[in-house]
Parts: structure tokens; sequence; C-alpha cells
């Protein structure tokens, strides 16, 4: 029989079937190449005009924007070509609150996915994922952010929708910094997520989050306004004026994990320094095996406060400054160190709070915890585990912090 005769044969439901994969194939398969501005913004209106499954490659280069490149459609990927996120930069016209580019990039559809690049400059901010658009599944990996005039990347929400949200992203081997080692004002933060689920934030290294002048800066990574089942683990955090918050100003948040994270702060660097992991309002938060030495002038490393934070496991954190409960704030403590010394760290000042020697009172004085396999550079824990992000004598490689973290 002919293969013509054989699908007249075919039901007319399996013919539909078999055209549908082979559409989605062919527009799963879209890839525009790019080298200038204008080509790159005329390939995201291609994408959303095609209804997205496309990847836009950039050549190395510079790639100065006239207006926000907006992600309409689901399935888009932005990465470069050669794979060096220090040769491909993306930015707007200013880190301005005058700036004519508001946002670098907004999502407002699922499955965006950003690698290998730089941004930089922005008005608002340098991402913003639109979770009043239900833009879920967001990865974003090996990507420096730089320079922003607000928080780098924003996951928003409406706050009249809350069943709406930006959900199951991920963020990691990234860079967030600002250049001049201080921020440019205030309301400035590295990663802020109102109401997003089960966001995952892994091994990135956030530098200088500063505020110069009126108040505190927001958080390196912040949750809150209804999020849930973050998980904050291995990154390094330098000289930020607040680490890691869970909730804020009687927007909570729910659950998730905080381990293996390394957070260092020096003396005289901004005139805010706060506390460097924090709750309000987060019950059932896990707060574990992270290291924090802090020179600033704050007397608490870790701290949770107000009764709605209940049932909360801190235990095995290794830092020079206690841990606080404050305003009714309940959980359960243990096997924290408070004492630690600098000379107990490789290079403090460049982040890097993993064991310089075999520390008796570190090694093998922590408690098992479920989920806690492995430390900071993903090596296994062994028995009893030690307290603190690095597991001392741990197989593999220890590697150092990213040294690219300023590229200009």
């Amino acid at each position: 029989m002919a293969d013509s005769a054989k699908r007249r044969s075919l039901p007319v439901s399996l013919l539909i079937l078999i055209a549908g994969l082979a559409g989605a194939h062919a527009a799963q398969a879209a890839t525009i190449n790019v080298s200038n501005a204008s080509a790159l913004a005329s390939a995201v209106n291609t994408a959303n005009g095609s209804g997205g499954n496309s990847t836009i490659v950039l050549a190395d280069g510079t790639y100065t924007l006239s207006d926000t490149l907006t992600i309409k459609v689901p399935n888009v990927t932005i990465t470069s070509q050669s794979g060096n996120r220090a040769a491909v930069i993306i930015q707007g016209d200013a880190m301005s609150e005058s700036a004519k580019v508001k946002n670098v990039i907004k999502v407002s559809a699922s499955n965006f996915s950003i690698s290998n690049v730089t941004l930089q400059k922005s008005g608002w901010h340098l991402i913003q994922v639109g979770g009043e658009s239900n833009a879920d599944g967001a990865v974003i990996r090996n990507v420096v952010f730089r320079d922003a005039w607000e928080q780098m990347l924003k996951v928003s929400i409406d706050q009249s929708n809350y069943s709406v949200t930006g959900d199951n992203g991920i963020i990691e081997n990234s860079v967030f910094e600002y250049t001049a080692g201080i921020g440019p004002q205030y309301y400035i933060g590295g990663i802020d997520v109102h109401g997003g689920k089960n966001w995952v934030v892994r091994g990135n290294t956030f530098r200088s989050i500063i505020s110069p002048s009126q108040t505190v800066a927001e958080f390196a990574i912040h949750f809150w306004n209804q999020s849930a089942d973050a998980l904050i683990e291995k990154n390094i955090i330098i000289n930020c004026d607040r680490g890691i918050g869970f909730g804020l100003d009687g927007r909570g948040n729910s659950r998730g994990i905080i381990r293996n994270n390394m957070i260092y702060h020096s003396a005289g660097n901004g005139s805010f320094a706060d506390t460097s992991i924090y709750l309000d309002q987060s019950p059932g938060t896990q707060i574990y095996n992270n290291t924090i030495y802090m020179e600033n002038s704050y007397p608490r490393s870790i701290e949770y406060r107000f009764a709605e934070t209940s049932g909360v496991l801190i235990v095995n954190n290794l830092s020079n400054r206690p841990v606080g409960a404050r305003d009714g704030a309940s959980g359960t403590e243990g096997n924290n160190i408070a004492n630690a010394a600098a000379s107990w760290f490789v290079n403090p000042s460049q982040g890097n709070l993993r064991l310089a020697a075999s520390n008796a009172s570190v090694v093998d004085k922590g408690r098992a915890v479920s989920g806690l396999t492995d430390d900071i550079d993903s090596q296994a824990r062994s028995g009893t585990p030690d307290v603190g992000a690095d597991e001392w004598g741990a197989t593999g490689v220890r590697p150092n912090p990213p040294t690219d973290v300023r590229v200009q």
C-alpha cells in the first residue's frame, strides 16, 4: 500500500495528533542568531509573533537597548553563542531613576530561560518576572546582574489576586553586584520574590548590595508576600546590608529551606548593616548548616521574629554572632556555634568561609537533618555532619568563589 493510502486509512484523530506533533517539533527548532541591539529587539518580536518556542543566540558584543525586551510567549530562551557571560552585555541606557529603559527584560509567559550573558543598567530591574501573568518556570543560569536602580531580579505579583503567581523558577551560578562597591540608593536588592512558590536559588554570588543613605537596603535574597517553599542553598553573600530574608513588614512566607550558604560582612561597609538571615512571619522554615562571619556591629547572625514565625528549625549554623528569637517567635535551636574566629576560615574577605584546618569545635559537632546530604561544594557529608556550610575532609575539589564577579 502506498504511503498516502496508509495515511488515508488512519483514523482522523490520529492524523491530527501526528500533524500536531510535527508542528510542535518544527516550532521547538526555531533559532534566531543576532549580533546587534536592533536585531535582538526584532528577534524578540519575531518570537512573540510566532507563539514562542524560540532560542535567541547572541554573538559577542554589547547590546544597548532603546526599550525593554518584553517576552510575551512561552518557551523563549536567550543565550550567548560563545557561552562566555563576560563577552555578551545586554544593557539599558542608565542606572538611574530617569532611565528610559526601566526593565531590561520583562517576562510575561512561562518557561523563559536566559544564560551566559551580562545584564546591566536599568531604571527598575534587570529582569522582572511577571507573576501576575502566571509566568512560571523561569530559568536563570550563569548570568551577571549588575548596576540596577532597584532590585536586580524581581518576581512581581498583583496584590489583588494572590492566586496567580510566578512559581517553580531556578536561579543558579549567577552573580549579583554593584560595581562601585555600593548601591545608588536604599531601595535595591538582589533577588526579590513576591508570592513565588517552589523556587530554587543555588550557587550564586552577591556583592555590595549596600545602601548609601537614609535606611537599610533590601536583602540579597528575599522571598515574601505569601511566597512559600523556596530552597536557598550554596550561595555566597559578601558585604550586603542584609543577606537572606523570608517575609517582611507583615507580608510573610511559608516554610522553605536555607542551607549551606556563606555570608560575610566586613567592618566599615555601609552604615546600615543588619542581620545575615532573617525570618519575619515565616512558619515552618528550616535554617541549617550556614556559615556566617560578621565584622559589622549588628548583634545577631540569624534572627527570627513574631508569633507567626513558629515551628522553625535552626541548627548546625557556624558564626561569630548568636541566633536570636524576638517578639514571640518560636522554634528549635541546636548545635549552633556563635564564637567563630576569622582564623578558622580560608579567606573571609573573599567570602571563602571554608574551614582552614580541622577544628574540634566544628568537625562532627552537628546533628542529622533530613535532607542534609552534602555541603556548599556538593561534597558528601558522612556520619555526624560538621557545623557550618563546609564539611571538613570531604573528598573532591574544593573550589574558590568566582573571580569574575566584576566584569568590566
